[in-house]
């Protein structure tokens, strides 16, 4: 079975709803321990999909012969 493709929006939003709703401690034990679990999946997606993105850019640049020498840093 192929494996549906990650839209990293949605996945950031779900992520970023979960846990506003677990810093407000209204939630029961199993309630959050439910949406942590859920977090930690919305968290390993995310990072799969900027991953392939970066190497899709990588890749990019790379065809057109320049090859990236800096690494990806969003603080610069």
């Amino acid at each position: 079975m192929a494996k549906k493709k990650i839209n990293f929006e949605q996945s950031l939003s779900q992520l970023e709803t979960l846990v506003e709703e677990m810093e407000q401690g209204d939630l029961s034990l199993e309630e959050a321990l439910s949406r942590f679990e859920k977090g930690i999946n919305l968290t390993s997606e995310c990072q799969q999909a900027l991953q392939s993105a970066e190497l899709k850019v990588q890749e990019l640049v790379e065809k057109n012969g320049k090859v990236l020498e800096k690494d990806f840093d969003l603080k610069d």
